[in-house]
């Protein structure tokens, strides 16, 4: 409101100082009009002069709404940049999306393997203390049969059958070797 008041103020100056010749400057106004790139700027479709306007009055309207149509195409351009913005987004979101996709089946391979690799583990531990166990026996009957002793030919020196477990029941002899 302050420099309304002051535009205002400068514009009845402009009327009321003498020395101004407002046909004079009416004709700078279009000579300069003329050559500048404003008059090759159509005036928008959305506005058209009322009759009985003078020429400076019509001049003025038409820059004015001219900086407005130069202001509005210029924010449609930040729109489109904002459209392309929006679709470089939803693009790399998708990126994101493959990416945390391949992440999740890339754990998930890695449990399963885990899982095997544990299994594996167990079952040769137990494979191990089952060879432990058979060759403890096995050398306990050999200390219970001492060098020089006539084993008794009643005594059965034959292992008991055990059952194996984990994977000492699932590989053979041969493999073994």
């Amino acid at each position: 409101m302050y420099w309304e008041g002051l535009i205002m103020a400068s514009v009845e100056q402009l009327r009321r100082r003498d020395g101004v010749n407002l046909v004079q400057l009416e004709a700078d106004i279009a000579s300069v009009r003329a050559g500048s790139s404003i008059a090759s700027i159509a005036l928008p479709d959305y506005v058209e002069h009322t009759e009985g306007v003078t020429r400076v009055g019509a001049l003025s309207a038409e820059a004015v709404v001219r900086d407005y149509e130069s202001a509005a195409k210029e924010i449609e351009a930040m729109g489109a940049e904002l459209i392309d913005a929006a679709q470089k987004c939803e693009a790399l979101t998708a990126q994101v999306h493959d990416a945390i996709a391949f992440m999740r089946e890339t754990a998930a391979g890695y449990r399963e393997e885990g899982r095997k690799i544990f299994k594996r583990i167990e079952e040769c531990a137990l494979f191990t203390e089952d060879v432990r166990r058979t060759c403890e026996e096995v050398k306990r009957r050999m200390k219970d049969v001492s060098v020089g002793e006539a084993p008794d030919p009643d005594e059965e020196l034959a292992m008991p059958e055990r059952e194996l477990t984990g994977i000492a029941a699932k590989v053979s002899v041969c493999e073994v070797r």
